[in-house]
């Protein structure tokens, strides 16, 4: 069912895109005439989303409000009022508006999630429905990226207020077009997955040439690659990404194998040449919580770096690849 405009929310925004409802809506006829017990249980659970998604988007922009965390926000100081609260530990000081999206999203995520468990056999429901849980995931992981912009040196006064303003805008819509840059990653964690790494001589290049291959032609990634091959802490975050293994793991796992003198280690071997649990989850294409804890995770570890001054990568691949796109983009 397509929202009437009596029932359209605040700022233009929609709950669902077009092509969600109308997915929506193939699917339910499809149930309602095959599993009437998992139609009602659709039907009801986007009844809610949508409910939701009216709620939050009720809220007015967040350039309407007049003081974030405490600051009294005008034009010279929005880039810094919104870095207030980009820290999960200034939970009560972040506007409502933008703790209500994030639950938006979480319920979203786990609403197409259902219409992906009820469509699976059928490809022309499915993999729509698999492909909208990816979307909230990138968004998500967008929505970090520019608070990682934000607060980059690197980046110039004016085009950091170019992306408060996107940031801004991702809020009031719920959705943002920079997440189409993180399709290639998914091509990536596709490849990755369908192929997990050898490990090797852990010198990250076969498992870079060998997933890149199985990417077919990706024309963003190549060039990403080119531009950044020379870049050690991209190249970090990069075998992070392909090994699923920490900077600090990778070390551990190269110094053991030059002290004694080993070629080669396999996938089934790395794991005994560790000593403690794995740093990061175990993750897989197929579910994209997975991909998502996978990116906190270094993220986070990213983060405790920073703290300590560790060697290692300090940005996540993700948060590299989009700055990336970005900065093409500034021009």
């Amino acid at each position: 069912m397509i929202i009437s405009m009596e029932e359209a929310p605040a700022y233009g925004a929609q709950v669902l895109t077009e092509d969600e409802e109308l997915l929506v809506g193939k699917i339910e006829v499809w149930l309602k005439e095959t599993r009437l017990h998992d139609y009602e249980l659709v039907h009801e659970r986007f009844g809610r989303l949508r409910n939701l998604g009216r709620a939050v988007f009720d809220y007015p922009s967040i350039k309407d409000i007049r003081y974030l965390k405490d600051i009294l926000v005008d034009e010279h100081n929005f880039t810094e009022s919104l870095l207030a609260f980009s820290s999960v530990s200034h939970l009560l000081r972040t506007p409502a508006k933008v703790v209500a999206l994030r639950s938006f999203w979480v319920a979203k995520f786990h609403a197409f999630s259902l219409l992906s468990k009820l469509t699976e056999g059928n490809d022309d429901l499915h993999i729509p429905s698999k492909n909208s849980t990816f979307a909230v995931v990138f968004t998500l992981m967008t929505e970090d990226v520019y608070f990682s912009c934000l607060e980059d040196p690197g980046f110039s006064s004016h085009t950091k207020a170019k992306l408060a303003n996107d940031l801004i805008a991702l809020w009031d819509s719920g959705t943002d077009l920079r997440s189409r840059h993180l399709m290639a990653l998914s091509s990536l964690w596709t490849a990755r997955d369908s192929s997990p790494p050898s490990f090797g001589t852990m010198d990250g290049n076969t498992e870079l040439l060998r997933i890149s291959i199985d990417m077919d032609t990706y024309t963003e990634w190549e060039d990403f690659l080119k531009e950044e091959s020379t870049n050690d802490k991209t190249r970090w975050a990069l075998e992070e990404f392909l090994f699923g293994l920490s900077y600090e793991e990778i070390m551990q796992v190269r110094g053991r194998l030059k002290r004694y003198g080993v070629l080669s280690v396999s996938h089934d071997e790395v794991r005994s040449y560790l000593d403690s649990k794995p740093v990061y989850s175990v993750v897989n294409d197929r579910d994209p919580r997975a991909i998502y804890d996978f990116f906190v995770e270094r993220r986070e570890a990213c983060a405790l770096r920073k703290r300590v001054s560790a060697p290692g990568p300090l940005h996540t691949l993700e948060e590299i690849y989009l700055k990336y796109r970005i900065i093409l983009e500034a021009g």
